[in-house]
């Protein structure tokens, strides 16, 4: 299959983990692959064309689409993946921290976006999949700020593919449990961390690294995305992996006094 007949993919954040892993899983598939990262990045590794961006930068964001553009001619599938975390208490960061982590992980997905839909419009036809989180479904102590991020995706998500798709554009949401990724080490810091939450914070933060150990390989992720760009009648969202299923099931069938008590013990906090 020559280039030009190959469907063209762009992927965020796909430097490592679930954004490479992506990247080659659609690459595999027969897409054209675009991927971008903050930092150069080697661009032709894997046969995946990496391009630097900066997802909180509206120039940049416009000049990689119109680059992808002038390369393929085209933009068929668009997955949302850059994104950051932020783990503490809510009232640890200050405002100017919280909007940080909002302009990358929600605006980040608007801008991009928003600056691929001219295009996917002129095709009539394209598939945006935006990364969620089983935190995008269920509360987190100690992860408000990035769940809350998650929970904006959600809906951002469900309403913008109810506007495009009388358009021959579908918007679904991939949501992935714990993964070993380098995800939780880039994690940030509170900026102004208090002591009334040392204990807790301390004792939520020490189930991660067995979390970790049995999290999902980031490759079953991207078999999910992949999945989810390619089904002709794609679901509003896909959970990727056991866990995520779970975490579902317990939030979707199961009284809310339940969920409300499972997720306290689980992160070892007092009922």
């Amino acid at each position: 299959m020559s280039k030009n007949d190959m469907p063209v993919a762009l992927v965020t954040g796909a430097s490592s983990g679930i954004g490479r892993a992506t990247a080659l899983a659609l690459r595999q598939a027969g897409y054209r692959v675009f991927g971008t990262s903050r930092k150069t990045f080697p661009a032709g590794v894997d046969d995946i064309t990496m391009l630097t961006c900066d997802v909180t930068d509206d120039d940049s964001v416009q000049h990689m689409v119109a680059e992808v553009l002038r390369d393929a001619g085209r933009i068929d599938l668009l997955v949302n993946n850059a994104g950051i975390g932020l783990f503490g208490g809510a009232e640890e960061s200050s405002v100017a921290q919280a909007r940080s982590l909002f302009e990358v992980n929600v605006f980040g997905v608007l801008r991009v976006t928003n600056a691929v839909l001219p295009a996917m419009r002129r095709q009539t036809r394209g598939r945006i999949i935006n990364m969620s989180s089983v935190l995008g479904l269920i509360p987190s102590p100690y992860n408000a700020l990035y769940a809350s991020t998650k929970h904006a995706v959600e809906g951002y998500s469900e309403s913008l593919d109810h506007e495009l798709r009388t358009l021959g554009i579908r918007v679904v949401l991939v949501e992935p449990a714990v993964t070993r990724t380098s995800f939780e080490e880039n994690t940030i810091k509170p900026d102004r961390t208090l002591q009334v939450y040392d204990a807790d914070r301390a004792r939520v933060h020490a189930l991660l690294p067995a979390m970790m150990e049995t999290g999902d390989a980031p490759e079953i992720v991207a078999a999910t995305v992949l999945k989810a760009a390619t089904e002709l009648a794609p679901k509003r969202r896909y959970t990727a992996g056991k866990q995520a299923g779970q975490v579902r099931f317990l939030r979707r069938y199961l009284p809310e006094s339940f969920v409300d008590k499972a997720i306290r013990k689980f992160n070892q906090l007092p009922t």
